[in-house]
């Protein structure tokens, strides 16, 4: 089992940042390999400049950072994101990853013949959710059915990806680190047999790893 831990913060003494390395240890424990790519600190520019739209248009070749982040996605066989939710849905710095990263030619085409033809079904996506607001008010306002409608299915799905599992962490804006201790630590272990079962999965029906 390799993993991809991604995590979207600029404060590495966030939350965040303390269930990300809570996943990545717990993956380690279980007998797999993590990598970590933090987005903040490593300084990627979510911005969709010119050479991503000529990508786009079929007019230029893949920008040197995007090819980067492929790479390392190739590398893994499970995709942890980890991110605070803001108005409803990710950070800024994570989508603009998605949008430049999960591009056609690479993680889906388009074709006459066939439709969209989705390319990362070897993949499986676990979603980590910081989230201010508490269960009630999701499911009062239908924040999990939107957020399975954009995210889960409008992109993990839509590029042929699995989602392993999606897991929120509520209320976080009101309780204290040590209120989440033992919730964390049992999230990083639940995620790990999670991301463990789904790579068997995979294997047991001849899915190549990378």
């Amino acid at each position: 089992m390799t993993a991809l831990v991604v995590v979207s913060h600029s404060d590495p003494g966030s939350l965040t940042h303390h269930v990300a390395r809570s996943v990545s240890d717990a993956i380690r424990t279980a007998g797999g390999t993590v990598e970590t790519a933090d987005l903040a600190a490593e300084g990627f520019d979510p911005r969709y400049s010119d050479g991503d739209l000529n990508l786009f248009r079929g007019t230029g070749t893949t920008p040197s950072d995007v090819l980067a982040e492929q790479e390392r996605i190739d590398r893994a066989d499970q995709l942890v994101l980890v991110f605070p939710m803001y108005w409803w849905s990710m950070p800024a710095l994570l989508k603009g990853w998605i949008d430049r990263v999960f591009v056609s030619g690479w993680a889906y085409d388009i074709t006459a013949e066939y439709g969209i033809v989705k390319k990362l079904d070897r993949l499986t996506v676990h979603l980590v959710v910081m989230a201010g607001d508490d269960a009630d008010s999701f499911e009062r306002h239908g924040i999990d059915v939107a957020f399975r409608t954009q995210i889960e299915r409008g992109i993990v799905e839509y590029c042929g990806a699995t989602v392993g599992s999606t897991t929120f962490l509520h209320e976080t804006d009101t309780r204290s680190r040590e209120d989440f201790a033992a919730e964390v630590a049992d999230l990083g272990s639940a995620l790990a047999a999670r991301a463990a079962e789904s790579q068997k999965v995979f294997e047991s029906v001849g899915v190549p790893t990378p």
